[in-house]
């Protein structure tokens, strides 16, 4: 079948569709891969994400454990793969490498990954710093003060420095008076939660370059889609900055991608690894805003995958937008166990021939899925107990050598592997503070070289030069210019779809 992933082969004597494909053009309406630890998710992942590879669409997904890496070395046949190829009646099975760039936040195992503050937008740094409605307001004062003045917000510094003009008295109480009132603690409590954000290394995601996401949707030489792989298994030991993170990638994708309603294939594939980091604490308004793109971002091209070990950690409003389903065995030891056994087989579409959904979760082995995909018309497939199909790739890890030479291939490596500190608002907010504190010790000088006048002569001279008392018409021109400047750059900062939805 020409545009489609060959997922498995159906396990039943008398089945109508022995082969079980995912077709290409319903790539796009979402996805879940669910299963206890152990039962093959990440193989399921690696048989879809190297499928939408070969059909030229670009992948996105997080390496938690560190063996999705295997992905960019070829498989080697063993002894334990000849026995599962014969059983499925693979005889043309070819290894094959897939075309792979690594990410990586901290910038050790793959490219660094960056995102400026101002990207980020107040509500998702909210979230990230864990603060209250009073402290969030206080944080979108801060973000619209530094709009208004052009100071861009690009590191953790610059937020830090804008953080402590606000919290100076005679700047409090201006910026009090014209955006709403800002309070020494609340300003104290975003500072502790950058100091506790530092320390986890959010300090590293935060600059520039930042990331452009046409770097994430780019083909190969052959054509191949490139599977973006990104090293988590540190950052997934910090759960928010994690989500956080995803969740803004989803929401510049939504912000930037064009509507191009149903395709051929895909324009990218997303794969959302320990769902359910998502949308632990995740405050409602967000969530829903959340389900609001999942449920939008279809018609802009892209597909979202979620893994995890029970579907109800996701959502039901998100699961009910699942078209394709492949769920792995699951063991029901607690009532909590037996609460997700159930949810899984309601969520399927029902087999006469297959019996109990229920219990056949519970029984299946390891390798071993029932699998639902969307067919013509976009009509689910009656759920089929299906092994597996082994990738073309490794399964497992690869060692350090070997991703040093991926990552030294790669086409991006240039252009993020160096940071840039460019002047933003930390720079600018500290000349000021250089220049209020010298001008009372300067002003005295001045005056005192000044050429001594009189008259109409004098005024003039004072008009356009200024004293020590009152700026001149030159000093006032050039501040106006360079605020009206700043203020052009400041309207066009990009803040994520998740950000501006919430201020609608």
């Amino acid at each position: 079948m020409t545009n489609a992933i060959l997922l498995g082969k159906s396990q039943l004597p008398d089945s109508a569709t022995p082969e079980i494909y995912l077709q290409a053009k319903y790539g796009n309406r979402h996805g879940m891969i669910a299963g206890a630890t152990g039962t093959g998710k990440s193989v399921s992942l690696m048989v879809m994400a190297e499928g939408f590879s070969r059909l030229g669409v670009p992948v996105f997904l997080a390496d938690v454990k560190g063996d999705l890496a295997g992905l960019s070395q070829a498989a080697v046949v063993t002894d334990k793969l000849k026995p599962r190829l014969e059983k499925l009646g693979i005889t043309n099975f070819t290894p094959a490498a897939n075309p792979v760039v690594f990410w990586d936040i901290y910038g050790k195992l793959g490219h660094p990954v960056r995102a400026t503050v101002s990207e980020m937008g107040p509500n998702l740094f909210a979230r990230l710093l864990e603060l209250n409605d009073v402290q969030s307001g206080v944080l979108e004062v801060v973000f619209k003060a530094a709009d208004d003045h052009g100071w861009l917000l690009l590191d953790l510094k610059d937020l830090r420095a804008l953080l402590a003009f606000a919290a100076e008295k005679a700047n409090a109480k201006d910026l009090s008076a014209k955006y709403g009132l800002i309070s020494p603690t609340s300003i104290a409590a975003i500072q502790r939660g950058l100091l506790q954000l530092e320390n986890a290394g959010g300090d590293q995601f935060f600059g520039e370059p930042a990331l452009d996401l046409a770097d994430f949707m780019r083909q190969d030489m052959s054509g191949r889609g490139i599977v973006n792989i990104l090293a988590a298994d540190q950052l997934i030991l910090k759960p928010l900055l994690y989500s956080t993170f995803l969740l803004w990638l989803l929401s510049e994708l939504f912000e930037r991608l064009p509507e191009v309603g149903d395709l051929d294939v895909p324009k990218l594939v997303f794969f959302f690894d320990e769902a359910h980091l998502l949308f632990d604490d995740c405050p409602p308004a967000l969530q829903k805003r959340v389900e609001q793109v999942v449920r939008l971002i279809r018609s802009k091209g892209v597909g979202v995958y979620f893994c995890s070990q029970n579907p109800d950690d996701v959502p039901d409003v998100i699961l009910g937008q699942m078209g394709n389903r492949v769920q792995h065995a699951l063991r029901a030891f607690t009532p909590r166990d037996q609460k997700a056994v159930n949810a899984a087989a309601q969520t399927l579409a029902p087999n006469p021939a297959l019996g109990d959904i229920t219990t056949v979760i519970t029984q299946l082995g390891v390798g071993e899925a029932l699998v639902s995909t969307l067919q013509d018309r976009g009509v689910p497939l009656p759920v089929e107990r299906a092994m597996i199909v082994p990738p073309t790739c490794r399964i497992g890890t690869i060692s350090d050598d070997e991703r040093n030479v991926i990552r030294s291939r790669s086409p991006v490596g240039a252009k993020y592997d160096n940071a840039v500190d460019r002047e933003s608002a930390y720079e600018l907010l500290t000349q000021r503070t250089a220049d209020t504190a010298s001008a009372p010790a300067d002003a005295p000088a001045t005056t005192a070289q000044a050429p001594a006048g009189s008259g109409w002569g004098q005024a003039i001279r004072d008009a356009v030069f200024g004293t020590s008392r009152r700026q001149g018409m030159i000093e006032t021109m050039a501040k106006s210019a360079v605020r009206s400047g700043g203020s052009r750059i400041g309207t066009v900062l990009m803040r994520g779809v998740l950000g501006s939805l919430m201020r609608k």
